[in-house]
């Protein structure tokens, strides 16, 4: 009964909410966003039967963090994605205030989705996880809970990813909390995806020489590339830096080896995913062609977000474009999916001095530049990227405060490839080297305008919308 009724809101929101949403001219043509409502992180990222199924955190009730349901797109290509019907109502007891985060898996020809129940009560909360399958006709069928709160942890414990490794067992990792506020990332083994034994803590805070790091591991995925184990997590609690960290939370990586038999995972020290404003709570799938890509959530929790123009149109949030990655020279690259330049539309090659160049639409666009020299990068006059030979500086004024705000690279730059779509911006640095992941809120048509003496070689393409709605 109660999934009933959330479902009858939900088609009433959507009859009364998509027209407007539409009508937002900060609304994407190709990235992918809810129609209505609130989107969070990517959830259940797989390539099953041929075709890319991408779940989503969803609150298509309000544009706020309420009880999350789990909304679905599904493709056979990365770009052009169409709507199935949603996957996870929180209508059961073990969910009551949301269905979690997770991840899916084909489990011998089903795909099975594994999820967190999130549920808080007066004197706390506490955590499911629980599975699910996709049916035929692409309703999920709940299997329930599957595993309990673990002892020696809070309620704080969640976003299960879960694999199957080359010895046949299933293996998950968990992003937990103790009871002593410490971020944890647990490891745990099962033979059939319902009885999980838990292994041990193999990353977190006080542990592989980390010291204290963080009060919550969220996110956590772990996958093998190259000749190493990659640790993606969302460490919660980390004091800013100069020049890093400066985001609420993080997003980063860990390279090391799991030790699948004594659950311990050495490794080195923590690289961030990101460094632009907007970016978090990433996952990863294997394709069938062997690559491993990623989406992320292009917001960030707890931070500025209700400060966005979108939600006078009744909608928040969007997910990066789709990337693939590589490990290379002991570092993780990040390349935008190749299947992206499907949506390349009227190319155009251009040089000279950066400031003699002609403004450019940038509305929905992919450019690819090259500078000689000290550059700046005009977007709309609502986001500045500076490059004074050393360091990359992005910059634009906070939603909430007007205060300028500023991201950061070092390095030596050769090279610049950029996607532009309404209101995001996705910077790839050098090939893949770093990424500046954005949101901004352009009051006019955006253009793309360059300062500076120095030359610029610049290609650039137009994108055509890829959603199917």
């Amino acid at each position: 009964m109660k999934e009933a009724a959330l479902l009858k809101q939900t088609v009433k929101a959507l009859m009364q909410g998509q027209l407007r949403a539409a009508q937002d001219p900060h609304r994407p043509a190709w990235h992918l966003a809810p129609s209505v409502g609130l989107l969070n992180d990517p959830n259940g990222f797989i390539q099953f039967d041929g075709d890319f199924h991408l779940f989503y955190q969803w609150n298509p009730l309000a544009c706020a963090h309420g009880a999350k349901f789990w909304g679905h797109w599904r493709s056979a290509d990365l770009v052009h994605w169409q709507h199935e019907p949603i996957a996870l109502v929180p209508s059961e007891e073990y969910e009551s205030h949301g269905c979690y985060s997770g991840s899916a898996v084909d489990n011998d020809g089903v795909l099975t989705l594994i999820y967190t129940g999130n549920v808080k009560f007066a004197e706390g909360r506490t955590a499911w996880q629980c599975l699910a399958t996709l049916e035929e006709d692409g309703s999920c069928r709940k299997l329930g809970p599957v595993l309990a709160l673990p002892e020696g942890y809070s309620g704080h414990v969640r976003d299960p990813k879960v694999w199957r490794h080359d010895d046949g067992q299933w293996y998950m990792v968990l992003g937990a909390q103790n009871l002593a506020g410490e971020g944890k990332v647990l490891l745990l083994r099962s033979g059939d995806l319902h009885s999980w034994q838990l292994l041990g803590e193999i990353a977190g805070s006080q542990l592989n020489g980390l010291g204290d790091f963080g009060y919550m591991w969220e996110c956590p995925d772990l996958f093998r590339l190259g000749n190493h184990d990659i640790l993606i997590t969302c460490p919660q609690g980390l004091a800013p830096q100069p020049k890093r960290w400066l985001n609420t939370f993080q997003s980063g990586y860990f390279i090391g080896e799991l030790d699948y038999q004594h659950a311990r995972f050495p490794h080195g020290e923590f690289h961030e995913l990101d460094l632009g404003f907007e970016f978090y709570a990433p996952q990863t799938t294997a394709s069938s062609d062997g690559r491993r890509l990623l989406f992320g959530w292009m917001g960030i929790p707890d931070g500025d977000e209700f400060y966005q123009p979108t939600l006078a149109y009744g909608w928040i949030h969007q997910m990066t474009c789709p990337r693939e990655l590589t490990l290379e020279q002991g570092s993780l690259r990040q390349r935008p999916a190749r299947e992206l330049q499907q949506l390349r539309r009227s190319p155009l090659t251009l040089q000279g001095a950066a400031q003699q160049l002609e403004p450019l639409d940038i509305s929905s666009a992919e450019l690819l530049i090259q500078p000689e020299g000290v550059l700046t990068l005009h977007f709309a006059d609502a986001l500045r990227l500076s490059w004074d030979g050393k360091e990359l500086q992005l910059s634009r004024r906070n939603p909430r405060s007007g205060v300028e705000e500023h991201r950061y690279w070092h390095g030596s730059l050769a090279r610049l490839h950029i996607f532009c779509d309404r209101s995001s911006i996705e910077i790839f640095i050098n090939d893949g080297e770093a990424v500046m992941s954005s949101r901004y809120f352009p009051t006019v048509t955006p253009q793309l305008r360059l300062e500076g003496e120095t030359n610029v070689r610049l290609h650039y393409w137009r994108l055509e919308a890829g959603m199917i709605v």
